[in-house]
């Protein structure tokens, strides 16, 4: 039987009194622009991914991944 560790997201200077969401947006955004640039096994990358899973609503992510999907994030990930 493996061991599940769970970690909340450490202190980030970007968002010193900020609610949670945005924060949770920008990683997510700031993941997907570092596969793009980096691939998927770049460290920094993992990183901004396991913050954001742990930040964001599962339904949120799976409505941005759509959009993703569709072309119509409303954010560009590819500049």
């Amino acid at each position: 039987m493996t061991e599940l560790k769970l970690n909340t997201p450490g202190y980030d200077g970007r968002f010193p009194q900020v609610n949670t969401s945005r924060r949770c947006y920008q990683n997510y955004v700031d993941y997907y622009r570092c596969i793009l640039k980096q691939g998927e096994e770049y460290g920094p990358c993992k990183n901004l991914m396991k913050e954001f899973t742990s930040l964001c609503p599962v339904d949120w992510v799976t409505k941005w991944d759509e959009q993703r999907e569709e072309g119509t994030f409303p954010f560009k990930l590819d500049d």
